[in-house]
């Protein structure tokens, strides 16, 4: 069977204070601009937006994308750069990942494993990403013990049943080796669920699982709204 998967794009922008400086009919001009480059870009890719403004110091909007290829996900960023707006924008964050089958979620989990190569949002209000690193001892655990603290991790999600999970990898692809997605319409079941997991025997093999954003989704022209527009 072809081994096919998505290459997964989180795009985290902050807008400068100066374009709301602006005159009102330039900002509409370059909002119009850049909703129409997302728009379009949306008929190739899979492409969800979120609002994180208040939420995060430094980013005030996330475009996340999905598609087929580096190419597809880089021609969508060139357009924004070319926009008017994009004078006023710069990307804090930016994360690269890619689907796979899981290697260890397939005992427990009752999903079919060829649905993990493909991402199928779950239309959730909310949206919390953070990029995740284990420590070089946990990669030199035998699997089997490995396998142990994940089923622990898997029946602790099971609690959570509010909180859907995309799991995707950044091996050798950006700086993490993982970028989480957790999908939800229950804040407080997402802040429970990361209490439970900090109490896990897996968590001393967690190097690192930091910046941590909150995001609402809402569609594009709500969020130029937001920030301004």
């Amino acid at each position: 069977m072809e081994d096919t998967r998505q290459f997964v794009g989180f795009s985290f922008y902050r807008l400068d204070p100066a374009w709301r400086r602006l005159p009102k009919g330039t900002k509409n001009k370059h909002t119009g601009e850049l909703a129409g480059v997302v728009h379009r870009h949306a008929k190739k890719l899979m492409v969800l937006t979120y609002s994180l403004v208040g939420l995060k110091a430094d980013v005030d909007f996330l475009i996340w994308r999905v598609g087929s290829s580096l190419e597809e996900l880089q021609a969508m960023s060139a357009a924004v750069r070319q926009t008017a707006m994009a004078g006023y924008l710069s990307m804090p964050y930016a994360y690269l990942s890619m689907t796979k089958r899981s290697t260890y979620v397939d005992k427990l989990d009752p999903d079919h494993p060829e649905q993990r190569r493909f991402i199928t949002p779950f239309n959730r209000k909310y949206l919390f990403v953070y990029p995740f690193v284990k420590t070089t001892d946990w990669y030199m655990l035998p699997f089997d013990q490995r396998q142990a603290m994940m089923d622990e991790h898997i029946v602790l999600g099971h609690k959570y049943p509010s909180v859907r999970i995309h799991t995707t990898y950044s091996f050798g692809l950006d700086d993490p080796e993982f970028v989480l997605a957790f999908e939800t319409d229950s804040p407080q079941d997402f802040l429970d669920l990361v209490m439970a997991m900090r109490e896990s025997k897996a968590r001393p093999f967690t190097l690192r699982d930091t910046p941590i954003f909150t995001c609402v989704a809402k569609p594009f022209a709500e969020i130029l709204k937001d920030i301004g527009g």
